[in-house]
């Protein structure tokens, strides 16, 4: 029921992402690359994958990297968003030689931490209407016109057609129930008897009843993206372990430029369309967009709201689930990786280039966690801590003006628990914005700090980021290099959001991007010096913006 990993008798609170095949042709896959995308989930502080029933099983060097990296496996069996013909006997053999091997395989694995029996093939059972003894044909007409903007469904039209007679399918549910909780589970006690089994992802151990709960078991959660509902909606939700929601945004400006010229920049254009994974997926992101940020004045400006525009939905879901850890145990975003160059969920793109959504995982996954339940006028100041010992420290807040000029500040000392959330302190400004007069023109800002470190920042706004009165930051940025290390101070004197740094000609990971610089304030980020550069290339080659440079 609570859905907790216990590791050496320590329970944890699951951090990661959904894996999926790195490369639409596996064998392109290079031992670099892997490792790369291993050892980014590990710096943005993931500890779990779910390998997804849509891919493949994996080589052997994914798991000697997990194992290597700390980063614990939710194995799915490959089944996914489809119907199997599991009432044939010659099938089922098949299956039981592939269980057998691949079990076999992998049971030894430090980093093997759950086996799941498929993904989502319970829910389409219990929702997606699959259970109905027969299908008539205006529902296969349904299906087919969701299935153009909705993959499983598709897949359930494939099935429906190729695999048994509608009238059949009542069949197939028993043959389902039949090998995911009784013959899959026997197979897997059989060949890994110290191995731990879940019979679908989502579900809650209760065939077809409950799917999706909140009481047991867990959850996948899309009424965000495929319902269109803001991100708020991710606060209603207290799952005990949420194994995959996502949001989608473009990949990054160079990824763009290698499938489409920039003649076909523009989001309705077929070259655009055709490398979206989610046939209604530009509009779904548009329509977010709209809501959140002010029209773009270019292309290039669209790549980078729409990145932000990710980031920041995801944040404000882990944020929560992270607060709520005493119900919640996990969380994993959908996704880690990319198998093409495509608008997607994925937080790293397919040439291993970080989105916003990356930089934010890294802040949003870190150990000690400063975050801001925000209502209104009223804020909550949390930190979530991981650790297994007390952290101390310090948070200074202040209520300003996007221009700097401080109405109300503070400073609480901070005990976090090990292993929970601690409400630091709760605040009230509803005297302060009048009635929400002055909504467009203030910000909250948090700081943790320990001793004389700034661990964290924290910002909340009172309007939509698309109606504050931001004013030109005038960013100023100073550059120096030291051996193989470069590092950039930024600085602001008026609010700057979602402030990116890039190199010009590199593909640089820096200590942190797409953060925000209060007015007055500072920021020092570092990254690795591309080969063969010095500090003055990387000068000539540093870009910086922020939101208030993405509209006109």
């Amino acid at each position: 029921e609570s859905f907790t990993f216990v590791i050496n008798g320590v329970p944890i609170f699951a951090k990661g992402s959904d894996w999926i095949p790195a490369h639409s042709f596996p064998t392109e896959i290079t031992n670099a690359f892997l490792e790369k995308l291993i050892h980014d989930a590990a710096v943005a502080h993931q500890n779990m994958f779910r390998v997804w029933g849509g891919g493949f099983y994996e080589e052997e060097r994914f798991y000697d990297l997990c194992d290597r990296y700390g980063i614990l496996i939710w194995q799915d069996f490959i089944f996914s968003c489809s119907i199997y013909p599991l009432d044939r006997e010659d099938f089922l053999a098949n299956l039981r030689e592939e269980v057998r091997e691949n079990v076999a395989r992998l049971r030894h694995r430090a980093s093997l931490a759950l086996w799941c029996g498929n993904n989502e093939m319970e829910q389409g059972w219990e929702g997606w209407g699959w259970a109905k003894p027969e299908m008539d044909e205006q529902m296969m007409t349904n299906l087919r016109e969701l299935g153009e903007t909705w993959p499983p469904a598709g897949y359930l039209v494939q099935a429906a057609e190729q695999i048994k007679p509608l009238a059949d399918w009542r069949e197939l549910r028993d043959a389902y129930l039949q090998f995911f909780h009784h013959t899959l589970p026997a197979w897997v006690e059989e060949d890994d008897p110290d191995g731990i089994y879940w019979p679908s992802s989502p579900s809650s151990d209760t065939p077809f009843r409950n799917v999706n709960g909140q009481d047991r078991g867990d959850a996948h959660y899309w009424d965000v993206w495929h319902g269109r509902k803001p991100f708020t909606a991710y606060r209603d939700q207290y799952p005990r372990f949420m194994s995959e929601f996502g949001f989608q945004a473009l990949p990054t400006l160079p990824t763009v430029a290698t499938y489409a010229d920039e003649a076909d920049w523009n989001m309705n254009s077929y070259i655009m369309e055709h490398h979206q994974r989610s046939g209604s997926g530009n509009g779904l992101m548009l329509a977010q967009m709209t809501d959140n940020y002010r029209t773009a004045k270019d292309f290039p400006s669209l790549v980078y709201l729409s990145m932000m525009l990710q980031a920041e939905g995801i944040r404000y879901g882990v944020e929560h689930w992270r607060r709520n850890m005493e119900r919640v145990s996990g969380t994993l975003y959908w996704q880690l990786n990319d198998c093409w160059p495509v608008a997607s969920w994925a937080s790293i793109d397919s040439f291993g280039r970080w989105k916003a959504l990356h930089y934010a995982a890294k802040r949003f996954y870190a150990p000690v966690l400063l975050s801001l339940h925000d209502y209104g006028p009223l804020i909550d100041i949390h930190v979530t801590s991981d650790l297994q010992k007390l952290w101390e420290g310090h948070v200074r807040w202040s209520l300003q003006t996007l221009g700097g000029e401080v109405v109300e500040q503070g400073e609480e000392p901070v005990a976090a628990g090990p292993q929970m959330d601690t409400k630091v302190r709760a605040l009230d400004f509803t005297d302060q914005l009048e009635g929400g007069e002055f909504s467009r023109k203030l910000v909250f800002v948090c700081e943790l700090w320990q001793g004389g470190e700034l661990v964290a920042t924290a910002l909340s706004t009172f309007a939509p980021n698309k109606y504050l009165e931001l004013a030109d930051p005038h960013l100023e940025t100073k550059v120096s290099a030291e051996g193989d290390e470069l590092t950039i101070a930024v600085s602001a004197k008026s609010l700057a959001r979602f402030v990116e740094l890039t190199l010009d000609g590199a593909d640089a990971v820096f200590s942190d991007n797409y953060f925000d610089v209060p007015a007055g304030c500072t920021r020092t980020v570092t990254a690795a010096l591309p080969a063969g550069w010095d500090g003055n290339k990387a000068r000539a080659a540093l870009k910086v913006r922020s939101l208030r440079d993405s509209y006109r």
